[in-house]
């Protein structure tokens, strides 16, 4: 943060110290994506006029007073994209080549000869159709997959997907689908839009992914369909609660591969949060446009 420091006057606080940070403050740096002390601060932001979020989800900082006002948000889209495509890739693979039972099989010492699926030509489908989930389609349609979009509005001939699904024709999208893998931001529109009802509509054989938001889905409905074999199996790095608690029945399923909220984290990604932020406030201080300009109503990007 040295280049901001020659600049401004940096305030370091935790949830605690907000309210005493914001007095004053015409910048906010949310460090903390998940932070939900803003809003019992938000009386001593008479002076905000930005806040950058250091995530490409901001849903957890939305609240109707900040919608409302003047301040800018921005966020830190275009960090992790490449990260969360690569582990997608992983998880389908895991999938595939069932990984899980051969690790399962070589702590037991047990030699047992198996086939493995191959997945090019395998249709996948990816719900949200941002920068992060454009990454995933360019990353699976290298490999040979048949990778489709779903979206809010229909579209054709999209140079990433091909072709793009709206979100209410998203059940017939999903009978198609080898692999469905969720990276849309949560949104009132968006929270719980996988339930008993879309999991009922995907093939028997299909693998659900999800590096969106654990809100997206309804994880009473996700487990059912699970247990009955409704859907085969499930790769998730978010969950509506986190830490997943430890008698979470998720836990001990054969089919499911759970991981800590760290799709995107790979090494160095601290430090490239920090420089989206420090480009942005040159900006700032030079007037220019701000890069990543959330739309508050929407709680994303547009056009991202």
């Amino acid at each position: 943060m040295t280049p901001v420091a020659e600049h401004a006057a940096v305030r370091c606080t935790d949830a605690a110290g907000l309210a005493d940070a914001l007095d004053g403050a015409d910048i906010l740096f949310a460090y903390d994506f998940l932070t939900d002390a803003l809003p019992a601060a938000w009386h001593a932001a008479t002076s905000l006029r930005w806040i950058h979020v250091a995530a490409a989800g901001v849903d957890a900082l939305m609240f109707p007073e900040l919608r409302d006002s003047d301040v800018v948000v921005t966020n830190s889209r275009g960090v992790f994209d490449g990260a969360i495509a690569e582990y997608v890739l992983a998880q389908i693979l895991s999938f595939a080549k069932d990984i899980p039972e051969s690790l399962r099989l070589q702590h037991g010492h047990i030699w047992k000869h198996r086939e493995s699926e191959r997945i090019a030509g395998r249709s996948v489908l990816v719900v949200g159709t941002g920068p992060i989930g454009r990454a995933i389609a360019r990353l699976l349609s290298a490999v040979g997959m048949t990778v489709r979009g779903s979206g809010r509005r229909p579209r054709h001939d999209d140079p990433d997907f091909g072709s793009v699904t709206a979100t209410a024709d998203l059940p017939a999208a999903l009978a198609d689908a080898d692999f469905v893998v969720v990276a849309a931001p949560l949104t009132e529109q968006t929270r719980h839009l996988f339930d008993a009802r879309m999991f009922a509509a995907m093939k028997p054989q299909a693998r659900f992914v999800n590096v969106g938001r654990g809100e997206l889905v309804r994880t009473g409905d996700l487990v059912e369909a699970l247990r009955a074999g409704t859907i085969s199996g499930a790769a998730l790095d978010v969950l509506d609660v986190e830490p997943l608690p430890d008698d979470h029945p998720l836990w001990d399923m054969p089919n499911v591969s759970i991981t800590p909220h760290n799709s995107g984290d790979f090494v160095g990604w601290r430090d490239a949060l920090v420089d989206v932020f420090v480009d942005n406030f040159h900006r700032h201080r030079s007037g220019e446009p701000l890069r990543n300009v959330v739309d508050k109503k929407l709680g994303y990007v547009p056009g991202a």
